[in-house]
């Protein structure tokens, strides 16, 4: 699954919360790790309230000093510092995964506040919507308390979309050598939940609308089941469940009553970054969940 994890490192604290997870998941997936610090052209002095690195030496230096105490001495981890100035620190990011090839990116949101403030005021989450590689997002303020990643169940939400049921491996590549669950979730609405079409549609014939609500609800449960039947094959454990309402909400609520550790999630980039994050659910739960986020790009094949 995972054979060569990715951390981009600001010189911040919060940035850092990245490392316990990052170790964890080469740790357990056998996987090697390279820590990158971007030189930014015109930095600022402080970033997160602690000293930006803009010296290649010093940079070097931090670099090599979390390698050597962040992760246990038998992983592969090495540093990278690109010292050619940059303007975008998120495309140079995403630059560096063809130099470098992970398959998979591990960072921080350092956003604070509501979904909007969150999506557009983080390199993390345009890393996302650009890339192609899978990428951890860690809230910092809760990794912080956490020394342990992944101890409890993956929750997995899913639609009738099937290329939505592309994340679905990367969730299998994580449950069986951490040993947890996967928790399968599709949301429907609630009649008081539909919007646009469906809910002009409802207004006119409500009955019907009803009707046809609960009929998706049971044809839900048994996508759901076939879905779980695959990931069993590979003994892994699954769960299914059908929750009615909005999607964000009930995916942050689920994911909180089951004591989720991990959501992993299909995002598609397909329709530019602002309207790819204005129309997602992704990142609303991002927003507003403390459990880490793992987005999965979906492309059309």
């Amino acid at each position: 699954m995972f054979r060569h994890v990715l951390v981009p490192l600001d010189g911040s604290h919060l940035a850092e919360a990245a490392l316990p997870p990052a170790a964890s998941v080469a740790a357990q997936l056998g996987a090697s790790v390279t820590l990158i610090h971007l030189i930014e052209h015109r930095p600022p002095e402080s970033i997160h309230s602690d000293r930006h690195l803009s010296d290649v030496d010093e940079a070097t230096a931090y670099l090599a000093e979390l390698a050597r105490t962040a992760f246990p001495p038998h992983l592969n981890v090495r540093a990278h510092v690109h010292s050619a100035e940059v303007n975008d620190v998120a495309r140079s990011i995403v630059d560096h995964t063809d130099e470098l090839e992970p398959d998979l990116i591990v960072m921080c949101t350092h956003g604070r506040g509501g979904a909007r403030h969150l999506v557009f005021g983080t390199i993390a989450q345009q890393v996302i919507a650009m890339g192609t590689t899978p990428v951890l997002l860690i809230r910092p303020e809760v990794q912080e308390r956490t020394t342990d990643f992944l101890r409890t169940r993956i929750l997995v939400p899913l639609d009738h979309h099937p290329e939505h049921a592309r994340c679905l491996p990367y969730a299998a590549g994580l449950a069986k050598p951490f040993g947890v669950p996967i928790h399968l979730l599709s949301v429907i609405p609630t009649f008081e939940t539909l919007a646009g079409y469906e809910a002009a549609t409802g207004r006119l014939l409500p009955s019907a609308t009803r009707a046809m609500l609960d009929i998706d609800r049971d044809n839900t449960q048994n996508y759901l089941e076939d879905e779980a039947r695959a990931v069993r094959e590979d003994r892994i454990e699954v769960e299914t469940s059908v929750a009615r309402g909005d999607p964000a909400t009930q995916i942050v609520e689920v994911g909180a009553q089951i004591g989720a550790g991990l959501i992993v999630m299909g995002v598609h980039g397909t329709l530019g970054s602002e309207a790819f994050w204005e129309r997602s659910v992704p990142p609303k739960v991002s927003a507003r969940s403390k459990i880490p986020v793992l987005f999965v790009p979906i492309r059309d094949r």
